[in-house]
């Protein structure tokens, strides 16, 4: 049965930030469809100058639908234009729903207080601390951390970010993971070997 990963889309995100996940979650098997999602239902242009279609607002998101909301980073996070999927976030995490953030989205979920009680990493902890929130306690130095269905990571590790989000989805088997965040996120060719003769194995299944 496919389930859906709902993308938050707002304006400047960062497209090298959900490109390793949304790739591989499209085109690296799994039973997990992306749909992205913005504030009003309209278009966004990210960092990158592209220029990208909702397919639908975020009204419409309710958590049944959902197996996931992923927050990427953009400019706009501190400036407090993405607190509507931060309240999102919230409704989606009261219900069993995981959230992902990565980057500026980390500084949302602080600034709103999901942070408070969850261990979780960043892109620097003074400059998360510098939002007042009261997780500072729980910061961990390290590229990506999942803590009781909140998925965060630093915005210079998104094939870590990514592996965490198949972690938590269950999208992909285990050592499949491994061995993929092997090859993209410590570039180890053996990775790219194993990862061949997993798919060797399917197929002569």
């Amino acid at each position: 049965m496919t389930s859906t990963l709902h993308l938050a889309l707002i304006d400047t995100l960062a497209d090298w930030e959900i490109g390793f996940l949304t790739a591989h979650l499209t085109h690296g098997g799994g039973d997990v469809r992306v749909a992205t999602v913005s504030l009003d239902g309209g278009p966004v242009t990210t960092m990158g100058g592209l220029r990208v279609a909702a397919d639908l607002a975020l009204a419409d998101l309710r958590p049944e639908d959902s197996a996931m909301l992923v927050l990427p980073g953009g400019e706009t996070w501190e400036s407090g234009d993405g607190d509507g999927f931060v309240d999102a976030a919230r409704a989606l995490l009261g219900a069993g729903v995981p959230v992902a953030a990565i980057c500026g989205a980390v500084w949302a979920l602080a600034v709103g207080g999901l942070l408070d009680d969850r261990r979780h990493t960043g892109n620097d902890p003074g400059w998360l601390a510098a939002s007042g929130y009261g997780g500072a306690a729980l910061y961990v130095d390290a590229p990506a951390v999942s803590d009781r269905g909140v998925v965060t990571a630093t915005a210079v590790a998104p094939a870590h970010f990514a592996a965490e989000v198949f972690r938590t989805l269950g999208s992909h088997p285990e050592p499949m993971v491994d061995s993929w965040l092997k090859l993209y996120g410590d570039r180890d060719p053996a990775g790219f070997h194993e990862l061949m003769a997993m798919a060797g194995t399917e197929q002569r299944a």
